[in-house]
């Protein structure tokens, strides 16, 4: 289990997380949802350790950094690196040797050729793969289907259900909702540092209507679209 209490995090002047509560437990899928500028990524950032804040998490898995797979939403990669090393260096950090990453190679990377040379799908993919890889406990994805095609989304959430089966703990974001209907088991709504709604399974279609709801149709008719 992993536990925030009453998170707080500001940059200068600028609160951006103002108090958050939440409590994560193995086998569950966490959505976080929110509008840009919400907080999520800084909140991803928190609980990944990148962050100075104030607040304590509390976790069984100790330290807690060190059994986290984060993915960001654009991860970054050397210059100079190929993606069968990318893989190796991120299993080496949590001291786990792969053999045969070429049977593992589920997304048919070109593993043999520098990053560098890759589309923005194919390096989300490659981060995936290698955090997927290192045997992590909880996984942090921050838009993870971002970018990625429509075989690579299915094998994605296909990812998710497995890491569910196997009482992994998943915390993910995502601004397409049923991505997050298909996987989650709570949606947690982030509105201006704050989570103000933990929302279940059984509400996710009223929380979909609520998002799609006159507020959205209004924005779009301001437009005046012939």
């Amino acid at each position: 289990m992993i536990k925030i209490v009453d998170l707080h995090k500001s940059y200068g002047s600028k609160s951006v997380l103002k108090g958050i509560n939440a409590e994560f437990h193995s086998g569950k899928t966490y959505g976080i949802i929110g509008e840009n500028g919400a907080g999520k990524t800084t909140l991803f950032r928190c609980i990944a350790g990148l962050e100075r804040f104030d607040c304590t998490i509390t976790s069984d898995l100790q330290p807690l950094k060190n059994h986290l797979g984060l993915l960001f939403a654009e991860p970054y990669f050397f210059d100079k690196i190929t993606g069968e090393e990318y893989i190796r260096l991120l299993c080496y950090a949590r001291h786990k040797r792969i053999d045969n990453i070429a049977d593992k190679n589920i997304f048919d990377l070109p593993l043999s050729q520098y990053v560098t040379t890759y589309s923005t799908g194919m390096k989300k993919k490659l981060a995936l793969l290698a955090v997927l890889l290192q045997g992590n406990e909880l996984f942090v994805l921050d838009e993870p289907y971002n970018g990625i095609d429509i075989n690579g989304s299915i094998a994605l959430t296909e990812i998710l259900l497995k890491l569910k089966e196997l009482n992994k703990t998943v915390i993910i974001s995502s601004h397409i909702f049923s991505t997050l209907s298909d996987t989650c088991d709570e949606i947690l709504v982030l509105r201006n540092g704050i989570i103000t709604e933990t929302v279940q399974r059984a509400d996710f279609q009223k929380l979909e209507e609520e998002i799609k709801g006159s507020r959205v149709k209004e924005l779009v008719n301001k437009l005046g679209l012939k």
